[in-house]
């Protein structure tokens, strides 16, 4: 009984046993050969010995959809047709819309200088740029104060419109002193202005007058009484919106302010000129200087109203706002 029992007693094969052990020694080995070429990864001695992780493999296949910046555009200088690709045409309208905000905060003074155009600078005659006198009533010293003073002045023969006995034009002989800086004056401001002469004066008087003063040939354009306006509250009144319709950049120089009370956020009231004033620097130094600094501004009207108050002026003057173009 002993016998059978014992005989019965089953051990594993050899060669099992052997299979086993090089099974092992090969796993050791393939450890070791990846030991040499760098170090192996989790997964990597997991999948030796049978394991899958899955959240490793599926990080690492998953990368291949992860988000990526997308692509710089370069924009063109010209409009280039648009692209299939959506998210490209949005990244350009965005580097546009970028650019061009940059751009303008960098230039903007520069850009807007060189848009701006030039002013249109309206400029009264008589008491404004010159005094004129009749020669014949004209007070002989004050025409030497004013000479050794070095007021330029000029006689000038003009027409009348009144006649004489004998029904021909009356001519009569006036003498014209000129502002001091008149020449210069006009020169400076031709270079950022358009000039244009408006004058309540009368063709035959002004015209003759203007094309002595104006030797440089820098009014654009000349109007003369016919030109101006009657409302219910002055005669002559010189209509601005006559010349364009954008007064942004339109400015009126006049000793009148009731010239300009149709506009009165567009005009400057300068300080009237008289052959008295052989010392008068209103054109050089106050004028000028202004102008120059009302042709840097796209509207010239809130700084003219904040500098001279215009429409409270005339509204105390009992001139409604309602009145006002």
């Amino acid at each position: 009984m002993a016998e059978l029992t014992h005989q019965s007693e089953v051990y594993p094969p050899k060669t099992t046993l052997w299979k086993v052990l090089m099974t092992w020694l090969a796993f050791f080995y393939q450890i070791f050969l990846q030991i040499v070429k760098g170090a192996p990864s989790i997964a990597q001695v997991l999948s030796f010995i049978g394991f899958r992780y899955p959240l490793l493999t599926s990080s690492s296949s998953s990368s291949s959809h992860a988000f990526k910046p997308l692509p710089v555009v370069e924009i063109p200088l010209t409009d280039s047709p648009s692209s299939d690709n959506n998210n490209t045409t949005v990244v350009c309208d965005t580097i546009i819309t970028t650019s061009l905000h940059v751009t303008g905060n960098n230039n903007d003074d520069d850009d807007d200088q060189q848009c701006l155009d030039k002013l249109t600078l309206v400029l009264d005659l008589d008491e404004t740029l010159v005094c004129a006198y009749e020669t014949s009533s004209l007070p002989v010293i004050l025409r030497s104060q004013a000479t050794e003073a070095g007021l330029s002045w000029f006689e000038l023969e003009c027409v009348s419109s009144d006649k004489e006995y004998d029904g021909k034009p009356k001519v009569n002989h006036v003498t014209v002193f000129e502002r001091p800086g008149l020449r210069n004056f006009l020169k400076e401001t031709s270079e950022f202005a358009d000039l244009v002469l408006f004058t309540a004066g009368l063709e035959g008087y002004a015209r003759p007058l203007v094309d002595i003063i104006d030797d440089g040939n820098r009014f654009s354009l000349r109007l003369y009484r016919p030109s101006t306006t009657s409302t219910q509250y002055r005669e002559h009144v010189k209509d601005l919106s006559s010349l364009s319709k954008n007064l942004c950049r339109t400015v009126i120089v006049d000793n009148n302010p009731f010239s300009f009370l149709l506009q009165p956020l567009n005009g400057i009231p300068c300080v009237p000129f008289s052959a008295g004033q052989p010392y008068d620097d209103q054109l050089s130094e106050v004028l000028l200087p202004l102008l120059k600094q009302l042709s840097l501004h796209k509207d010239v009207r809130p700084v003219l109203h904040e500098k001279f108050h215009m429409p409270e002026w005339f509204q105390k003057h009992g001139i409604p706002s309602s009145f006002w173009t």
